[in-house]
């Protein structure tokens, strides 16, 4: 069966409405070059702020800005959230620029103060697209405790979180971590009850691949033949999936949506923060 992430962002979306009591959050994007792609990812959080009531500005840098200038805006920005849009262009310095963030503004759970606390189990935010995964799963009714969990890819943003998540107790994963010097993959894949695909290589994953009766999760978005594909072949594996999320309309919507929330929970930590100065 095809997982409709729309739906499932529609049930957040109206959890969200009814957290908003005080104010309107606001939320600040960085973009550094003119990627349309990532420009058109970002408008797009901005029409899912307006309906929801999150205030989204986006400001732009050009391509070559140097690490500094990124640092500076970032310390300037008068907000309750702040996000660096990636890609981003390989002469800055990530790690410093992601490490400029307030942790309490930090709504992508990037900096070493907020992944040190979600590996503890006390997160101040949990990152937008490992928790979309398994409010995914969650909301579908799919049983995760005790399961093999198989994650395609280990980067900072999917793969590593989203393991230490599932593997925390009351989720109770059985968690492999597969990557590119992995020896025979699809040994790893084919005893999966839940795969999760995050390689950013578009239908890489094939039927054969898949275990009869999993469920699988793709994480993935590529543009392939002017198309959005994933990096699951979605309609020779939806053929032995007993779930299978498609791209686009799966785990986005839901990870744009987990984003708005963590931006209300910013704001809200802000405004505590400022009542005991």
């Amino acid at each position: 069966m095809i997982i409709d992430g729309k739906i499932i962002a529609s049930q957040i979306e109206e959890e969200i409405k009814s957290e908003l009591k005080i104010g309107v959050p606001k939320l600040s994007a960085v973009v550094i070059g003119s990627d349309e792609g990532t420009l058109s990812y970002m408008r797009n959080i901005q029409k899912v702020g307006e309906r929801i009531g999150v205030e989204v500005n986006i400001h732009s840098l050009p391509e070559e800005s140097k690490t500094e200038e990124v640092i500076n805006l970032i310390s300037n920005l008068q907000t309750d959230g702040i996000i660096v849009a990636k890609p981003i262009p390989s002469h800055i310095d990530e790690r410093k620029v992601i490490a400029s963030i307030p942790p309490s503004k930090d709504v992508d759970c990037l900096h070493p103060v907020n992944l040190g606390r979600l590996f503890l189990n006390d997160p101040l935010f949990y990152p937008c697209t490992p928790l979309a995964v398994i409010e995914i799963l969650k909301r579908t009714g799919i049983e995760i405790s005790g399961k093999d969990v198989v994650i395609i890819g280990r980067s900072d943003v999917v793969g590593k979180p989203l393991a230490v998540m599932l593997m925390q107790r009351g989720v109770d994963a059985t968690v492999t971590i597969c990557h590119t010097k992995t020896r025979d993959l699809e040994s790893h894949t084919r005893r999966a009850d839940i795969l999760i695909v995050a390689a950013g290589r578009p239908e890489f994953v094939k039927s054969k691949m898949v275990k009869k009766g999993a469920v699988v999760i793709d994480v993935g978005i590529n543009v392939k033949n002017n198309r959005l594909v994933g990096d699951v072949d979605f309609n020779e594996v939806r053929k032995v999936a007993s779930w299978i999320t498609p791209v686009p309309g799966g785990v986005g919507p839901v990870t744009s949506r987990i984003l708005m929330k963590n931006v209300i929970k910013a704001s809200k930590l802000n405004r505590e923060s400022s009542r005991r100065l």
